[in-house]
């Protein structure tokens, strides 16, 4: 059965109730629908919970947004299918799950030895992204915003020590997006699971290393109980961005100004949730040294070449399938050009110096 007919057979029996009730239209009020690939916690749900309340505050309660966890109303990573076909009003999530839509999504979540959040961000609000990023999104009816951001993530959780290339060979591993297409090629054998699932999965052996958020959120998860080495960097999601996908239909029916409200709000809740991010990443991490039962420890550099080389591969591949998606991967590198020139030497090398005395 086709994806979709699975979330429309769900949802048909209980999609009255997403109806507005009359006399909350008459007063103009909204009520709407967020679903997300989240479960209910601190970190990417609390993020998208803050946004629908910041959202519902700035019109003075006119847009009302219930927020559901992942799983509530559609399956894991089905979010996407449920705003396209107007089950649910918004989606927060990361593109990257939806790469069978469109393998130019993985350009606005995160890219292997791609951009950091701030030149994320950069390159969407100024740099031609957020255009590229409406004309591919238009065509599953969604209008997208970028809306939170983890930062840079951690290199992932293992069972045993990882030394040499040769060890991700037959290695079970928990990752989205295109890090895990270059895992792949190293012989890895890489699975995506949603977040609830992947501690007792890590704990029972059906997988043996895994990546989530960040310090932060993975020790909530609980991923430091079930693995013992921590690896970074995290040169599979450099800067995880996460968007707010919201129903074309539903945009375009909402008035100019609350348009804007959501425009600016979003933008607000990604410098809000990479603030918050990177406050609790740095507490967490601090407080696993102290433990000293982790392993925290950098790849080594061969293996970061391999990673590095294969990536390039598999990010070009990507953008090769259809029109879009090139004039996409061409922004985008033509982007990166210009900032990181100024990232290198503006805070790459101001990070250098910083610890001298």
């Amino acid at each position: 059965m086709k994806r979709r007919q699975v979330l429309l057979g769900a949802a048909l029996a209980a999609g009255a109730s997403f109806h507005f009730p009359a006399p909350a239209v008459a007063r103009g009020l909204r009520e709407l629908t967020m679903v997300t690939d989240w479960p209910e916690g601190p970190g990417l749900f609390a993020s998208a919970r803050r946004l629908a309340q910041s959202i519902g505050m700035a019109t003075g309660g006119r847009l009302r947004i219930e927020v559901l966890p992942s799983g509530a109303l559609v399956r894991p990573f089905e979010t996407f299918d449920a705003v396209e076909a107007g089950i649910a009003d918004m989606f927060h999530s990361h593109t990257s799950y939806f790469e069978e839509k469109s393998s130019a999504f993985h350009f606005y979540s995160a890219l292997p030895f791609g951009f950091t959040a701030n030149e994320m961000l950069a390159w969407v609000r100024f740099g031609g992204g957020q255009e590229l990023w409406d004309r591919l999104s238009a065509n599953f009816h969604i209008k997208p915003f970028l809306c939170c951001n983890t930062g840079t993530q951690m290199g992932g959780w293992f069972v045993n020590e990882i030394k040499f290339v040769e060890d991700f060979s037959g290695l079970r591993y928990r990752m989205a997006g295109l890090g895990a297409e270059v895992f792949r090629r190293l012989g890895a054998i890489v699975i995506l699971l949603p977040a609830a699932d992947i501690v007792q999965s890590l704990q029972s052996g059906a997988i043996e290393a895994c990546e989530w958020g960040g310090p932060w959120i993975d020790t909530v998860m609980g991923l430091h109980t079930a693995a013992r080495y921590y690896y970074y960097p995290g040169w599979h999601e450099p800067g995880a961005a996460v968007a707010l996908g919201i129903n074309k239909s539903v945009w375009e029916s909402l008035a100019p100004e609350d348009q804007q409200v959501i425009e600016i709000t979003a933008t607000n809740e990604y410098a809000i949730s990479l603030a918050e991010f990177n406050t609790n990443n740095a507490r967490a991490l601090q407080q696993l040294r102290a433990e000293g039962v982790i392993h925290i420890q950098g790849f080594n550099e061969e293996i970061l070449r391999s990673l590095a080389r294969i990536s390039s591969d598999v990010v070009t591949e990507a953008a090769s399938g259809d029109k879009l998606s090139r004039e996409i991967h061409e922004s985008y590198l033509t982007f990166r050009d210009q900032i990181v020139d100024w990232s290198n030497i503006s805070e790459s090398t101001y990070i250098g110096i910083r610890m001298l005395r």
